[in-house]
């Protein structure tokens, strides 16, 4: 798909099916986030791939925004690996940078995606048994909308270049 339609057609979907996603379509998704860039090339995302029953009820534990996708990503942070400087560190934009590159990825493949920030952290660190070091950043629940699932009525709504740019 052509970069500009991706960006001008992704949109957070909230209804899914059940079909399952081929593993090659997961890779190459995966693929996506790990050529993002990072602080220093430091690479700290620790990505997880959730599709098992127990996985997703584990998620569901966590997070009410699974939206009945089979596969959901949770993407995170090792803290210790992140670039930093003094109380600074860039453990969160280097997450959200690679969970961009992977919807974007998912999306050019034509597989549907949300970013979820709703989840407690707690939940997942224990559910998955993460290291004190891991962080949960967001999830990213993948799969393919339903017929009647369309983007929320906000969606193209955008502010005008003027408002948000400024040239000095």
């Amino acid at each position: 798909m052509e970069f500009e339609k991706v960006i001008r057609e992704r949109f957070s979907a909230r209804k899914f099916k059940n079909d399952l996603i081929d593993e090659d379509k997961i890779n190459k998704i995966l693929e996506a986030g790990n050529l993002a860039p990072t602080a220093k090339n430091n690479q700290p995302q620790k990505i997880y791939v959730v599709k098992s029953k127990d996985g997703l009820e584990k998620i569901d534990k966590a997070s009410p925004c699974r939206y009945k996708a089979p596969v959901c990503l949770i993407v995170a942070s090792d803290k210790n690996i992140a670039w930093s400087k003094g109380t600074y560190s860039t453990f969160e934009m280097d997450a959200y940078i690679v969970a961009t590159h992977m919807m974007l990825e998912a999306t050019n493949l034509g597989v549907d995606n949300i970013w979820i920030e709703m989840f407690d952290k707690n939940i997942l660190k224990q559910e998955f048994n993460m290291d004190e070091n891991i962080e949960p950043i967001c999830l990213i629940p993948l799969g393919y909308r339903t017929d009647d699932c369309k983007p929320s009525p906000m969606h193209n709504s955008r502010k005008d270049l003027s408002e948000i740019v400024e040239y000095k």
